[in-house]
C-alpha cells in the first residue's frame, strides 16, 4: 500500500506579476485515522488509511495502488520560492484536488486569486486580495469523493451513513453499524452468525452462566433458583432464603435449613399432617399407665388426678391421706382409725356388758359374775386396713396368746365372721396363729373377723378362751 504521508516546509513566496496578486502556499498532512482511532473499523474488518482517510476492507481484499506521476500544468512565476506546483494524482483514492473525509490539516490561512493549483504535498489558493476571507463555496468543478463518502455543502468529503440512508443491505434479523465510508451488519447481541442468518445463542449450555437454573430467552437468558433461595444482587448467584425471619409458618418452633425449614413443637405437642401447626398430644389416651388413679389430658402436658382420701406425690402415685393427723373430726370419747381412703371414729371403751375395761384395754369378765361363766374371759379390740383387690393368699394378722399357763395346750379358730371363706387361720407356734387371706376382697367394706384361742390343761382340770375381735376395713382403692 502506498502510504501517504506528507510534510513539507511552509514556504511563503510573493510573487509580483502585472496584477500585482500574492500567493500563499498551504501544508497539508495526512492523518493515520488507523493508528490515533480506537478500534476503527468493527465487524473482524481491517483498517487501511490513504491520503486524507482511511478504509475498512475484509481482511482477505487486495489493495491495487496507482502510482500514477504528476502532471505540470503551468510553469512557477517569477519570484516564486522553488515550489512545485501542479495537478498530482497520489493514488487511486487523491486525486485533482481531492479531499476525502476531512483527512488533512492546513497549517496557515491563504490569500488567493481565482486559479487553484495542488502539488504533491500542498496546494495552492490564489484569490483577489479584494475578498482575502471568501473561499469560493461553489467551485466550477465537484470534486472526487472516495467510496462511501459524498461532497458536502462545503465541498468536502463527509462520510455517508448508510444505516440512516437506508441504502445498507443488512437482513431483518441484523443491525446495521455505520462505519467510515462503510457499515456493518451484525447480528444483535444475544445472536451469533450461521451463514447468513443470525441465530439465537443458548447462554444456557455455555457454563458457568447461572448458580442453579439457567432460562434461555430469544437473545438473552435469566437465572432462577430453586425453593427455598432467591437472586442475589448479581442476578446469578443463589442465596439461601431464611424462612422462619422472613415468613414464619410454623406454629411453634422454626429451623432454618439450606433451602428450606423445618417446623417442631413444644413438648406436650406434636407436628400435624401439613407440617406446620403443632397438635396437643393426649397422653391419657397413650398409655393407661401414666396415673395410679386418674390421668388428666391438658394443652401440652397432663396431669394425675387422685380420689377424696389421697393426695398425689411424685406426680403420678397416690398416697393415702392420714386424716387422723390433719383433720381429726372425732369426738373425746372416741378415737380416730385412719384407713387407706378415709378414717373412722370408734369408741374408746368398747366394752359391752359384763365386760369392764382393764388398764391393759382389755374388755374383762369377771368370774364373779355369773353371765361370764360361758363366755369368753377377755376380748381384746384390734383394727387393720387392707387395700382392695389384695393379692392372694396373704398372711395379714398374727394372734399370739400374752399369758402362757404351764402343762396347757392352746388351739386357734376363726370364732365368727368367716361365713364366705375369705379368711383361714393358720397356727405357727403353740401360742401364735396367722390369719391368711384366701380371697381376695373388694372395697369399700368392713369386716369384724372374731379369732379365739382356746386353752386346756392337760390333765383336763382346766379351760378357757379368749377371743380377738379383729375389724377389718378394706380401702375402696388397689392403692
Amino acid at each position: 500500500m502506498l502510504k501517504a504521508l506528507f510534510l513539507t516546509t511552509l514556504t511563503l513566496a510573493l510573487v509580483k506579476s502585472q496584477d500585482t496578486e500574492e500567493t500563499i502556499t498551504y501544508t497539508v498532512r495526512d492523518i493515520d485515522e488507523c493508528d490515533i482511532v480506537p478500534d476503527a473499523c468493527k465487524g473482524g474488518m481491517k483498517c487501511v488509511n490513504h491520503y486524507g482517510g482511511y478504509l475498512c476492507l475484509p481482511k482477505t481484499a487486495q489493495i491495487i495502488v496507482n502510482n500514477e506521476q504528476p502532471q505540470q500544468e503551468t510553469q512557477p512565476a517569477e519570484g516564486t520560492s522553488g515550489a512545485t506546483t501542479g495537478v498530482v494524482a497520489a493514488s487511486s483514492m487523491a486525486t485533482s484536488g481531492v479531499l476525502p473525509g476531512g483527512g488533512f490539516v492546513a497549517s496557515a490561512a491563504a490569500v488567493a486569486g481565482p486559479e487553484m493549483q495542488t502539488g504533491r504535498n500542498n496546494f495552492v489558493i490564489r484569490r483577489n486580495p479584494a475578498d482575502p476571507q471568501r473561499i469560493p463555496s461553489n467551485p466550477s468543478h465537484r470534486i472526487q469523493c472516495a467510496a462511501g463518502y459524498e461532497q458536502s455543502e462545503h465541498n468536502v468529503c463527509q462520510d455517508i451513513d448508510e444505516c440512516t440512508a437506508g441504502t445498507h443491505n443488512c437482513r431483518a434479523d441484523q443491525v446495521c453499524i455505520n462505519l467510515r465510508g462503510s457499515f456493518a451488519c451484525q447480528c444483535p447481541p444475544g445472536y451469533q452468525k450461521r451463514g447468513e442468518q443470525c441465530v439465537d445463542i443458548d447462554e444456557c449450555t455455555i457454563p458457568p452462566y447461572c448458580h442453579q437454573r439457567c432460562v434461555n430467552t430469544p437473545g438473552s437468558f435469566y437465572c432462577q433458583c430453586s425453593p427455598g433461595f432467591q437472586l442475589a444482587a448479581n442476578n446469578y448467584t443463589c442465596v439461601d432464603i431464611n424462612e422462619c425471619d422472613a415468613s414464619n409458618q410454623c406454629a411453634q418452633q422454626c429451623y432454618n435449613i439450606l433451602g428450606s425449614f423445618i417446623c417442631q413443637c413444644n413438648q406436650g405437642y406434636e407436628l400435624s399432617s401439613d407440617r406446620l401447626n403443632c397438635e396437643d398430644i393426649d397422653e391419657c389416651r397413650t398409655s393407661s399407665y401414666l396415673c395410679q388413679y386418674q390421668c388428666v389430658n391438658e394443652p401440652g402436658k397432663f396431669s394425675c388426678m387422685c380420689p377424696q382420701g389421697y393426695q398425689v406425690v411424685r406426680s403420678r402415685t397416690c398416697q393415702d391421706i392420714n386424716e387422723c393427723e390433719t383433720t381429726n373430726e372425732c369426738r373425746e370419747d372416741e378415737m380416730c382409725w385412719n384407713y387407706h381412703g378415709g378414717f373412722r371414729c370408734y369408741p374408746r371403751n368398747p366394752c359391752q356388758d359384763p365386760y369392764i375395761l382393764t388398764p391393759e384395754n382389755r374388755c374383762v369378765c369377771p368370774v364373779s359374775n355369773a353371765m361370764c361363766r360361758e363366755l369368753p374371759q377377755s376380748i381384746v379390740y384390734k383394727y387393720m386396713s387392707i387395700r382392695s383387690d389384695r393379692s392372694v393368699p396373704s398372711d395379714i394378722f398374727q394372734i399370739q396368746a400374752t399369758t402362757i399357763y404351764a402343762n396347757t395346750i392352746n388351739t386357734f379358730r376363726i370364732k365368727s365372721g368367716n361365713e364366705n371363706g375369705e379368711f383361714y387361720l393358720r397356727q405357727t407356734s403353740p401360742v401364735s396363729a396367722m390369719l391368711v387371706l384366701v380371697k381376695s376382697l373388694s372395697g369399700p367394706r368392713e369386716h369384724i373377723v372374731d379369732l379365739e384361742m382356746l386353752t386346756v390343761s392337760s390333765i383336763g382340770t382346766f379351760r378357757t378362751s379368749s377371743v380377738l375381735r379383729l375389724t377389718i376395713i378394706v380401702g375402696p382403692f388397689s392403692f
